[in-house]
């Protein structure tokens, strides 16, 4: 008997399968990549890899700054489907994509509204928190507040609300700058400058002890599916920018050394995220699975990356997929799209 349409939601690479797609081979592919966030080096390195992947299946693909000869271009030469591959604010806050929409260019992932969404973790997790879905405890707090109400008031309120350890964060932004793991009173302020450095609200969440885990979900035609998860295991504890981007700084299991049953249901999760916060064709969802095999969703990028040591290409490979010919999948469904 055939996999029931929840039992083919969570298996991890053996029903995902990129042959039978739509051809993409005769569509002008853009990648964006740059832009003039905190990550645009990143964003750069993400944009070659997927310049390089679509062009290896075959696909006509330039890479193109996010700049001010951006819209002439697409203007004079529209492409048929663009890839964003811009992370931080530029490429995950939904206001390019808003751009794009006015210039009737599709592109691969979710619209604005549900970018806007999931680019602010503190309103993300309300989602979350409302669908049933498990994310840690969590505080946001301006900066305006922080300094209005008292900082050590505020800090001792918070540590007696959420106790120890913490995890602070900037409200909006991505590849761990400005995160730290706090995990006595004393070391708290010092965490808050830091991530005010990067936004001008923090996200204060109770720390969870576990296995990081990133599941990515993809949509190659038969709706949302998740890819194997991969489990990281960044050297000094904690999965930071440099964790991220430096070789030898993490190992990485793909797929990750979870029982069978805790793999369905980070699966599970990651789907249920997915899907409440409205999105489409691909995401990455960042999870903690505690010493019971609970998993906590943390956020969820609609802007995965693509470097040579991001997760989603890890996924793709441990599911048996080819990368370029997912990315040509994605590209000819958001070519589809076109008004």
């Amino acid at each position: 008997m055939g996999a029931t349409a929840a039992e083919r939601s969570v298996v991890t690479g053996s029903t995902i399968s990129s042959d039978d797609r739509a051809d993409a081979t005769d569509l002008h592919v853009l990648v964006l990549a740059g832009g003039l966030s905190y990550e645009r080096d990143v964003s750069l390195r993400s944009g070659r890899r997927v310049l390089d992947a679509l062009r290896a299946a075959g696909l006509e693909a330039e890479l193109r700054d996010a700049d001010v000869a951006l819209l002439p271009a697409v203007t004079a030469d529209p492409p048929d489907a663009v890839v964003i591959a811009l992370h931080g604010a530029t490429g995950e806050d939904g206001s390019l994509r808003g751009v794009l929409d006015l210039c009737g260019i599709p592109y691969v992932g979710c619209d604005a509204r549900a970018a806007r969404l999931a680019w602010d973790k503190p309103s993300a997790k309300a989602v979350l928190r409302e669908a049933g879905i498990p994310t840690p405890d969590w505080v946001a707090l301006p900066h305006d507040r922080f300094s209005e109400l008292g900082a050590v008031a505020v800090l001792d309120r918070i540590v007696d609300r959420l106790g120890l350890p913490l995890m602070v964060k900037p409200a909006q932004g991505g590849s761990g700058l400005g995160a730290a793991v706090v995990r006595d009173s004393a070391s708290l302020p010092a965490a808050m400058v830091g991530c005010f450095a990067y936004d001008s609200t923090a996200l204060v969440e109770r720390y969870v002890t576990g296995m990081d885990v990133a599941v990515s979900v993809v949509d190659l035609g038969d709706g949302p599916q998740a890819l194997p998860p991969v489990e990281i295991v960044p050297r000094n504890g904690v999965y930071d920018y440099a964790a991220r981007y430096t070789a030898g700084r993490t190992t990485w299991h793909a797929p990750a050394r979870l029982d069978p049953a805790v793999t369905r249901e980070v699966a599970e999760v990651a789907l249920a995220a997915h899907t409440a916060l409205g999105l489409r064709d691909l995401s990455r969802v960042d999870l903690i699975v505690d010493a019971d095999g609970r998993p906590n969703v943390l956020e969820v990028s609609v802007s995965p990356g693509m470097t040579e040591t991001s997760l989603l290409p890890l996924a793709v490979q441990a599911a048996g997929l080819d990368f370029g010919r997912v990315l040509g999948s994605l590209v000819a469904r958001a070519a589809a799209r076109r008004p």
